[in-house]
């Protein structure tokens, strides 16, 4: 039987140390990195069955690392690895993209049961365009923020909770929420500084 392969991102060595004996003895290839840069990198250039990430990484946050690989290979499943401090942000990855999140500490049934359900559910899943379909919305978004200060800290403190009203799929709520403008000015154009205003303060607030 060929192996399946993983790659595991995660900053605590020690977590890595322990997925990837678990992951190994159920005759798994295992990949892991401390680092969230790179671990895009690898999962871009290499192939994986599933990408476990940490939700808070020291160079780049677990949602940056979510949508950057998202957008390279949209069928690879993607679980967040979370500790008690961060589920709610896990949640919100999986509205955003991920099939599931494993809370710290886990047992090697709890991580399988992730593993194997997230590798399951990519072969049914029809995975989200990854490319700008509602320009209008995301640009009412921007002019929302700028102007009601309100609605801008509810966008940074509830994420994907605050745009409920709006008509955006997954990727362009990671867009958002990420403060991504240069992949939404080369969607829909220069934004205006008014518009890009939230997503420069976003930015500063580093929360993600």
């Amino acid at each position: 039987m060929k192996k399946k392969s993983a790659l595991v991102i995660d900053d605590e060595q020690v977590v890595l140390d322990s997925v990837s004996k678990i992951l190994t003895k159920e005759n798994f290839k295992v990949d892991v990195t401390l680092k969230g840069q790179l671990g895009i990198q690898m999962a871009i250039d290499n192939e994986y069955d599933i990408v476990l990430t940490d939700i808070r990484l020291p160079d780049v946050g677990g949602l940056i690392v979510l949508r950057d690989i998202k957008r390279k290979k949209q069928h690879l499943p993607m679980a967040i690895i979370t500790g008690y401090a961060t589920v709610r942000s896990a949640v919100q990855a999986m509205k955003l993209g991920a099939v599931d999140y494993l809370e710290k500490p886990f047992t090697p049934e709890e991580l399988m049961r992730v593993v194997n359900n997230a590798i399951e559910s990519a072969k049914t899943q029809t995975p989200e365009e990854q490319y700008l379909i509602h320009p209008k919305e995301v640009l009412k978004v921007l002019d929302r923020a700028a102007s009601d200060q309100d609605f801008a800290r509810a966008l940074i403190e509830d994420g994907s909770e605050a745009l409920k009203e709006y008509r955006l799929t997954g990727p362009e709520k990671l867009a958002l929420i990420t403060c991504d403008i240069d992949w939404i000015e080369s969607q829909i154009g220069p934004l205006q500084d008014a518009q890009k205003q939230w997503l420069r303060h976003r930015i500063s607030a580093e929360i993600w």
